[in-house]
């Protein structure tokens, strides 16, 4: 049976879980696409202004789905060695890769925020909202952005996620924030009743709302 009703409802039930008093001067940083109407609610019901991340994720050639690491704004970089070497992708290779979704990734970006200015993140907490969590690794990316962009805080908050993924984040940030991890994810979306895919047109409207 369904978790939650939608992201929206997800995110409601999010909010809850965040300490106002924990947070400083927050901003509520969507992962896109559909984290965003997760971020949305939990924005509104902190106040807090509401901007996006944008990464991607680097595919291997063989297999696309499997993640040699991933990538986000501000040239970070985190690589999954282990992947690379297994997958026998040469230099030249990931170099290619990365290319092609650093392009991608800044025109991604330029549609989303629309010419809107991104928030500065600089001495306030940056509160990183998915819809979920398989790996972590879009979620670990984010949060190494947000630290590069100068905030004081970093905490990722998601309405369901892996173990493994909830171990990865509690590493790497300073709070991981999740109402539901059960002991074997089988997928995000089957905590949601409705998962659609979201447009491009739809994050755009729910960010400048």
């Amino acid at each position: 049976m369904a978790h939650y009703r939608d992201r929206f409802a997800a995110g409601r039930t999010l909010s809850g879980w965040l300490d106002p008093a924990q947070l400083h001067d927050p901003v509520i940083l969507g992962l896109p696409r559909g984290g965003v109407p997760v971020a949305a609610e939990v924005a509104t019901a902190l106040h807090a202004p509401l901007d996006i991340i944008v990464v991607r994720k680097l595919g291997s050639p063989r297999n696309p789905e499997l993640a040699l690491g991933a990538i986000g704004e501000g040239d970070v970089r985190v690589l999954n060695h282990d992947v690379i070497a297994a997958e026998q992708v040469s230099p030249e290779a990931l170099r290619r890769i990365e290319r092609t979704e650093r392009a991608e990734l800044q025109r991604r970006a330029n549609v989303l925020r629309n010419r809107r200015t991104p928030v500065s993140l600089v001495g306030r907490t940056a509160v990183i909202v998915d819809d979920g969590m398989a790996t972590g690794a879009s979620a670990a990316v984010a949060a190494q952005c947000a630290r590069e962009q100068g905030a004081d805080g970093v905490i990722v908050a998601v309405p369901i996620a892996s173990p493994e993924a909830m171990r990865l984040l509690e590493n790497l940030t300073d709070a991981v924030i999740c109402p539901y991890v059960p002991p074997l994810l089988g997928g995000v979306g089957a905590a949601f009743e409705d998962f659609h895919q979201l447009t491009d047109t739809e994050v755009v409207n729910l960010l400048e709302q």
